[in-house]
C-alpha cells in the first residue's frame, strides 16, 4: 500500500483562457497535516475546489487511496471521505447549530433509517452536537440558530461539522481566520487527535506561525504553478515567503509615525447588556487604536455600536466634542465614521455587483448629476482607487467575486476611503489574505494615519495587533480590562489581561 492517501499528477484548470493552475503536483501522506501556501491568486482555492468536486479540472489525473478520483459533485467526495472547511462560511443562518452541523445526515446520526421513521426530534442531533462541541472546547448551545453567533462562532460550527463527517481528509481553508489564540490552540489539539487516527489535513493559512506550529509538509504555488514541497523543519519564515513571492519582504510593519492630531472620537460608557459594559476610549487623529481579547470579549460589538448597526443601551459617543446620537450606518456615515466588517462577504461587499459599483457604494451622493448618476465621475473615482490601492482586475465593471480574497478586501477599504471619512474602524482588516497583501493593507493604513485619519483595529492576531498599533485597548468578556502603550505591550501582558 503506498504511503499516500492523495496524488495529485499534472492538474490543469483555464478560466477564459487564463491558466489558474498548470500541470500542479501534490502529494499528501496518511496522517499528515500537509499546508498549502501562496499568494490570493496562486491557485490554491481552484485546487482545493478540484478536489472537494465543485470544479472539474481541464487535465491531469488524482488518485485516492491508490484508486482514480472520478469526477463527481461535493456529496459523492464527502461519503469517499473527503471533507472541507471553506474560507467563506457557508452556514443556513436560520438553523440551529446542531442542524447545521448534521445538515442532511440528520436521520443517520440520528437512527432513524427507516422511512416511516416519523418527525425528527431535535433532541436526537443535539446529543452528538453538543458532545462535539464540548470536544472542541466551545461553549456554544446546539440549539441556538446560527443567525445568532459572532462569525468566530460560526467558524467553530464549520470546523465541528468538518470533524463530523469522519473524514479521511480535511481540507481546512483558512480555519483561523476569524478565531483567537485560545482558539486557535484547541483546534491544533483537535488536528493532532486527528493526525493519531490517520486522518490526513490539507492545511491553508496566510498567518506564518500556525504552518510552523502545525505542518510536517508545505507545498507552495505560484502563479498556479507548482513551485516545490519541502518537509516544514526545512524551512524557515524567509525562506517560505521567497518561494511564495519569488522575493524577499521588506520589515513587515510600517514605522509609526506617531505624529497625532486633536480627539476626533471619543467613546463614554458605553454599555449593552450580555455584549459589553463601561466602555470608554478616545482615539487622535492618525492615530491607530488596536482592540484586543478572545472570541467573545465584545470587540466586533463595540464597533458595531459606534457605526449604529446595533444600538447601546447606555453611554455616548463624541466626535471632536460633540455628543452624536448614530442610531445608523448611514448617519454614522455622515458624520465621518467608515467601517470594514469582518464578515467581508457578508457585509462587506454585494456580490453580484461589479468591482465599480461596489466601491461607490457608500458615496453614490457624490455622483449625482441632477437626478441621474455621473458614470463618468463614478468611473473616475474608482479607477483612481484602484490604482492607488493597487487591486488586480482586469476592469472595475468586473463582478467582485472574481477578485482574490486579498483585493475583494482592497474594495471594500476602497468603498470606505471614497466616503472620506475622519475616523476608519477595521474589523480583522487582513482576515483570509495573503502575506504580501497584508504587507500592502498595513501600508495603506499607515498611509491614513499621515493623512491624519484616526484608526480603531480590531484583530485576533496579536503580532499584527503589536506591529500596527498606537495603543491597545484590551478586552475580556464584555469588559475592557487595559489600555496599554505601545512601547509597554506584549503578547504575555496583551493574554493577561485578555483572560482576566
Amino acid at each position: 500500500m503506498s504511503d499516500f492517501i492523495l496524488s495529485v499528477r499534472n492538474l490543469s484548470k483555464s478560466f477564459s483562457g487564463i491558466k489558474a493552475l498548470d500541470a500542479v503536483q501534490f502529494n499528501l501522506k496518511r496522517g499528515e497535516v500537509h499546508s498549502l501556501m501562496g499568494e490570493n491568486g496562486a491557485g490554491k482555492s481552484t485546487f482545493m475546489k478540484i478536489l472537494i468536486g465543485l470544479l472539474k479540472p481541464d487535465s491531469g489525473e488524482i488518485i485516492f487511496e491508490g484508486q482514480n478520483l472520478e469526477e463527481g459533485h461535493t456529496g459523492d467526495k464527502l461519503k469517499k471521505g473527503i471533507s472541507m472547511i471553506h474560507q467563506e462560511l457557508l452556514v443556513v443562518p436560520e438553523l440551529t447549530v446542531a442542524q447545521n452541523i448534521f445538515l442532511g445526515r440528520e436521520k443517520r446520526v440520528s437512527g432513524r433509517n427507516a422511512f416511516f421513521s416519523g418527525w425528527l426530534n431535535d433532541s436526537d442531533i443535539n446529543r452528538p452536537a453538543a458532545q462535539l462541541m464540548e470536544q472542541m472546547g466551545v461553549n456554544i448551545a446546539p440549539d441556538t440558530k446560527m443567525k445568532y453567533l459572532s462569525v468566530a462562532q460560526m467558524q467553530m460550527v464549520e470546523i465541528a461539522k468538518a470533524i463530523s463527517n469522519e473524514a479521511k481528509i480535511i481540507i481546512m481553508d483558512e480555519p483561523t481566520s476569524a478565531i483567537s489564540d485560545k482558539e486557535v490552540a484547541t483546534l491544533f489539539n483537535i488536528i493532532r487527535d486527528l493526525k493519531s487516527k490517520g486522518v490526513s489535513v490539507i492545511y491553508i493559512s496566510h498567518k506564518m506561525d500556525e504552518i510552523f506550529a502545525i505542518s510536517d509538509t508545505i507545498t507552495v504555488l505560484r502563479d498556479g504553478k507548482y513551485v516545490g514541497s519541502k518537509p516544514a523543519n526545512d524551512l524557515d519564515r524567509n525562506s517560505l515567503i521567497s518561494m511564495m513571492v519569488g522575493r524577499e519582504l521588506t520589515q513587515m510593519f510600517p514605522k509609526p509615525e506617531r505624529n497625532f492630531g486633536k480627539e476626533v472620537l471619543a467613546v463614554r460608557g458605553l454599555s449593552k447588556k450580555g455584549k459589553f459594559t463601561n466602555i470608554h476610549f478616545n482615539v487622535r487623529g492618525g492615530e491607530i487604536l488596536g482592540l484586543a481579547g478572545l472570541m467573545g470579549a465584545g470587540r466586533t460589538e463595540i464597533a458595531r455600536a459606534i457605526f449604529g448597526l446595533d444600538k447601546p443601551d447606555s453611554g455616548e459617543v463624541v466626535l471632536s466634542g460633540n455628543e452624536k446620537a448614530i442610531h445608523s450606518p448611514r448617519a454614522a456615515l455622515k458624520s465621518g465614521i467608515g467601517y470594514v466588517s469582518e464578515d467581508r462577504k457578508g457585509l462587506g461587499f454585494i456580490p453580484g455587483m461589479s468591482i465599480k459599483d461596489n466601491m461607490t457604494l457608500s458615496s453614490i451622493f457624490r455622483h449625482r448629476k441632477g437626478i441621474f448618476i455621473n458614470e463618468e465621475s463614478e468611473m473616475y473615482a474608482t479607477d483612481q482607487m484602484v490604482l492607488d490601492l493597487q487591486i488586480k482586475t482586469s476592469g472595475i465593471d468586473k463582478k467582485v467575486t472574481l477578485l482574490s480574497g486579498g483585493n475583494q478586501q482592497k474594495v471594500v477599504i476602497g468603498r470606505v476611503l471614497l466616503a472620506s471619512p475622519d475616523i476608519v474602524i477595521l474589523d480583522e482588516p487582513t482576515r483570509g489574505v495573503d502575506i504580501v497583501a497584508k504587507f500592502e493593507i498595513y501600508k495603506l493604513i499607515r498611509d491614513l494615519t499621515k493623512q491624519g485619519i484616526a484608526i480603531i483595529m480590531i484583530s485576533s492576531e496579536l503580532p499584527e495587533i503589536l506591529g500596527m498599533s498606537d495603543r491597545i485597548l484590551v478586552l475580556s468578556k464584555g469588559k475592557q480590562t487595559a489600555l496599554l502603550s505601545r512601547e509597554e505591550a506584549t503578547q504575555e501582558l496583551i493574554m493577561k489581561y485578555a483572560v482576566a
